[in-house]
């Protein structure tokens, strides 16, 4: 039986109503602010002016609707850091990045995509290299709650609120609603997609297979900010390393994005082949890790 078929229609109509707002408010918030930013001001792309206020529309949406829309409040948006119970999948999120890229990199130089050339002894990375990865892992640390912009909307509000929460139906539409909100960045210069479609194609893919990876670390950790922690370092270690080295591998920015794609899509085989994720889950707030729980 379907709990959510059986609440009167005024309940359901609450995170109807509440979905439809943030939607409104994050595609139409970041958008024209991107329409603005970029042909009314000339704002560069990578300008922190154009990006920030339009990145963190989606966490300025759901506290917005939380607290006007629907009145729900913050109960369930997991907002304690849960440092102690959670810091295992801290670690994770944090060294995760880093490590999917040495997979992603040792791969692409397995098939010659690749040809490192580091001042180690027998091509291993030397202290300059690892210190800059240690260097883009503490600016990652850094810029969390910026990230949280996002990861307080898409993840904490937006998934539990699809498909009455059942894992598997909101985490795929999330994964491409979450990548159809970037798409405008293909045409404002952000990302240089020799072939639109095919870049937009996998683009889509590999936000499908981050956003399961930070809904298991929303759920284990019962934290927002881990997954946050998770997505700064996919953006400033994982493909920012992979864009410097394999750009000039491919059609601009597609080659780093399809050599990825194989250990994220492990990454998600492994959580889900392994029942990781929480399953026909119904209720909106996430499932905290208990002391003493293993990770697997």
């Amino acid at each position: 039986m379907n709990p959510a078929t059986h609440q009167p229609a005024a309940a359901r109509d609450v995170p109807r109503k509440g979905v439809t707002a943030f939607l409104a408010l994050s595609f139409g918030g970041t958008w024209l602010w991107l329409l603005v930013a970029r042909a009314g001001l000339g704002l560069e792309p990578l300008n922190p002016l154009l990006q920030l206020p339009g990145f963190c529309m989606p966490g300025i949406a759901a506290i917005a609707v939380r607290r006007w829309v629907t009145r729900e409040g913050f109960t369930d948006a997991g907002l304690r850091p849960r440092f102690r119970q959670a810091w295992r999948f801290y670690a994770v999120a944090w060294v995760g990045p880093p490590l999917v890229a040495g997979a992603t990199l040792a791969m692409s130089a397995a098939v010659g995509l690749w040809h490192p050339d580091y001042s180690g002894p027998g091509g291993i990375p030397g202290p300059k290299e690892v210190g800059a990865v240690l260097a883009l892992m503490l600016v990652a640390a850094v810029l969390t709650p910026l990230y949280a912009g996002e990861e307080f909307g898409w993840t904490g509000y937006l998934r539990p609120r699809l498909f009455a929460g059942r894992t598997a139906p909101s985490a795929v539409v999330t994964g491409l609603i979450w990548a159809v909100w970037h798409f405008p960045l293909a045409f404002i210069g952000y990302v240089d997609f020799s072939n639109v479609v095919v870049g937009l194609l996998v683009w889509a893919l590999s936000f499908q297979l981050q956003e399961i990876i930070l809904l298991w670390l929303y759920q284990r950790s019962g934290s927002v900010w881990v997954p946050s922690l998770a997505h700064a370092g996919n953006n400033m270690v994982l493909f920012l390393i992979l864009g410097s080295a394999l750009d000039k591998t491919g059609p601009g920015p597609v080659a780093p994005l399809l050599m990825a794609l194989a250990p994220l899509a492990a990454i998600c085989a492994w959580i889900i082949g392994g029942g990781r994720l929480s399953r026909d889950r119904r209720v909106s707030e996430p499932t905290p890790a208990r002391s003493g729980e293993a990770t697997g």
